[in-house]
């Protein structure tokens, strides 16, 4: 029984990485490693996006010492937040309100912007019933609001930033049916944007938000709905998504890494590569406005995990 349990443990230990998922964290002391990292509840999916381009960075660094490279997962922010730390992670693709979060964190900082379907910048849309009471942010207390998840930048931070900017409290509902205490703004998280599309529409939420680029999707905002719908407050822009490296890592390599990922763009080779990497079209550098903008995220997210959660 030992040797068969020491079997099967092997080869699951095998079957892992085969399978789209991820080894064991690797030791931190290998500089010869380059080690892409990502938050993911669906690694299988996530590895698949990434692996094409830590393929076509790793051969490009070979200049400052690099020889391989190795994708791991993590299960939330937290532990990402970690392996950055012990140098486990030595880069992540994020949205713009996690990065901050990992930027504070001294885990980490922002080395690129990403641009994905030739858009670099984005903000969030507050949106509600043409029949609705609701005409401007203040009118929300008493009322609910459908967000997406607890790390969705533009539909989440951004707009509950913006709600206690404008001095509403922000209280969790169990479900859709439960009501608004009329002093607060009550909030559900509906997971996909379609789902709070559908929330608003048939009246289970008074107010949704999407962002501005999945409002004019049709397939997260339905042409049917759309024509029900009105828009009563949009927030600030920032950045779509951020490329960052792990504090503490070597000054050479982050420059190469860097200039590899901004030259993709013209690059023949890299075309398929970019589009598996979530539908990115270009790495740019971060802009003083993208700074600030994330500056001013990072503000909001902080007072969100203070005040709200």
């Amino acid at each position: 029984m030992p040797v068969l349990m020491g079997l099967l443990a092997g080869l699951a230990m095998v079957a892992l990485p085969a399978s789209g998922g991820q080894a064991p964290p690797a030791p931190a002391d290998d500089p010869t490693v380059l080690v892409l990292g990502r938050v993911s509840d669906d690694p299988k999916s996530h590895y698949d996006q990434l692996k094409p381009l830590l393929d076509y960075v790793v051969p490009r660094m070979a200049s400052v010492g690099i020889r391989s490279g190795r994708i791991l997962m993590a299960r939330d922010l937290q532990q990402m937040a970690s392996y950055m730390r012990r140098g486990q992670v030595d880069w992540v693709t994020e949205t713009s309100g996690n990065a901050a979060l990992l930027e504070r964190r001294a885990a980490a900082r922002s080395l690129l912007v990403t641009e994905r379907d030739g858009a670099t910048r984005y903000h969030s849309v507050l949106f509600v019933r043409r029949d609705s009471s609701i005409r401007s942010l203040r009118d929300m207390r008493g009322h609910s609001v459908a967000f997406q998840s607890p790390y969705s930048t533009s539909a989440y931070y951004l707009p509950a930033s913006m709600m206690l900017e404008a001095d509403l409290r922000i209280e969790p509902l169990l479900t859709p049916m439960d009501k608004a205490p009329p002093d607060a703004v009550g909030y559900l998280f509906a997971r996909t944007e379609l789902n709070i599309t559908t929330w608003v529409h048939k009246r289970l939420v008074d107010a949704g938000v999407l962002s501005n680029l999945d409002w004019g999707n049709p397939q997260r905002l339905p042409p049917a709905f759309a024509r029900d719908f009105r828009v009563v407050a949009t927030s600030a822009e920032v950045p779509r998504a951020i490329i960052l490296t792990r504090s503490g890592m070597d000054p050479k390599v982050e420059a190469r890494l860097r200039e590899v990922l901004v030259e993709a763009a013209q690059d023949p080779d890299a075309g398929e590569v970019l589009r598996r990497f979530i539908g990115t079209s270009r790495f740019v550098p971060v802009s003083a406005d993208d700074r600030r903008a994330l500056d001013e995220l990072a503000r909001g997210v902080l007072r969100i995990r203070t005040e709200v959660e």
